[in-house]
């Protein structure tokens, strides 16, 4: 099958276009996907890089945000059948455990995201558990279907789920406009809230206010803590925090009273710090965020097919592109998702 394959860790140079890289075999409680897009997440820079504490075993094949059509399913499968245009939904588990059945499966002991642990969708084909699709929403094109799982099942935690999002809540965002921060901003609205967030160009700063961002700041021309204190002299209610050591001291700082922390991500490295006391004497709660519920997906897909949440695709490469879109995505030129179309 074709593939593109990280053959090192290191830059964009690392893959190669295969074409004849082994078909994945299915179990019987398997499904195997014909992949027809796949999107990009910044994960999949950290993993090429080799950036992270696992490191899979090379060749390898990236990619956790798939949507195409099942090609074939074990026997055991019922629920679809060859031919379904589904979603593949990335949270891999063992569905077994005490974690999986409270429906906790993201804090699973075998917790595997595809594309990191195991092989992803940067190829002809995939396979995945029975578990782990979901009907493509009808009105979507298979590259803006492709756009929102990983994204929105993280951002559903951090705003929902952990956030306790409620109508009329203040939610600080950081980087809107990257595929995690669409998710977020859509997924507050769509709950009630005022969505403050920050951009460094007043073009993403337009398109932010467009998906009904409330204000905007530009964080390189504008202190972001004097500008939030300004408007908001107690704090905001909840931070959505994916950007790590250069900004968790702001974030600490921002919350009101009782104010919540979603600390998802660690863009600018590991090593935040930050005054304890804020903690503590404003009893603000600080939750770490690692994808969430896999159920999650099936309610994310049908708001999308109601028109209640909007895909926001940047860009589609072809996968033998995918250098060019790596370096794209790492650039930070993007507005939305990065997405590899397969043919």
């Amino acid at each position: 099958m074709k593939a593109l394959v990280l053959v090192r860790f290191g830059d964009e140079g690392v893959f190669e276009y295969r074409t004849d890289f082994p078909k994945p075999q299915i179990g019987p409680e398997e499904i195997l996907v014909r992949v027809r897009a796949v999107a990009l997440n910044h994960l999949d820079i950290w993993v090429r890089k080799g950036a992270l504490a696992f490191k899979p075993s090379l060749p390898h094949v990236l990619g956790s945000d798939v949507a195409g059509v099942v090609e074939a399913v074990g026997e055991a499968v019922r629920h679809v059948k060859p031919g379904d245009e589904v979603v593949v939904n990335p949270n891999l588990s063992c569905g077994v455990c005490e974690r999986c059945l409270e429906g906790r499966d993201n804090l699973c002991r075998e917790f595997k995201i595809l594309g990191f642990q195991v092989p992803g969708g940067y190829a002809e084909f995939v396979k995945v558990p029975k578990t782990n699709v979901v009907p493509k929403p009808k009105n979507l094109t298979f590259e803006e279907a492709a756009s929102f799982p990983l994204t929105y099942i993280t951002a559903w935690n951090a705003v929902v789920d952990s956030g306790r999002v409620e109508p009329g809540s203040v939610v600080f965002i950081w980087g809107g406009a990257s595929g995690v921060g669409v998710a977020a901003l859509q997924l507050a609205k769509l709950f009630g809230a005022f969505v403050v967030t920050t951009t460094s160009q007043d073009w993403k700063a337009e398109r932010l206010r467009e998906l009904g961002a409330d204000w905007v700041i530009n964080h390189r021309t504008q202190n972001v803590e004097e500008e939030v204190k300004k408007r908001f002299p107690e704090g905001v209610d909840l931070v959505v925090d994916h950007v790590g050591e250069k900004t968790l001291p702001t974030s600490i700082r921002l919350l009101r009273k009782g104010g919540r922390l979603s600390f998802l991500g660690t863009t600018t490295g590991s090593r935040g710090t930050f005054d304890v006391r804020y903690n503590f004497v404003n009893e603000i709660t600080m939750k770490g965020v690692y994808m969430g519920r896999k159920s999650v997906l099936f309610r994310v897909a049908e708001l999308f097919e109601r028109g209640q949440l909007k895909p926001v695709v940047d860009k589609v490469f072809d996968l033998k592109e995918g250098e060019k879109a790596h370096r794209y995505l790492e650039e930070g030129r993007h507005f939305g998702k990065v997405v590899l179309r397969v043919d």
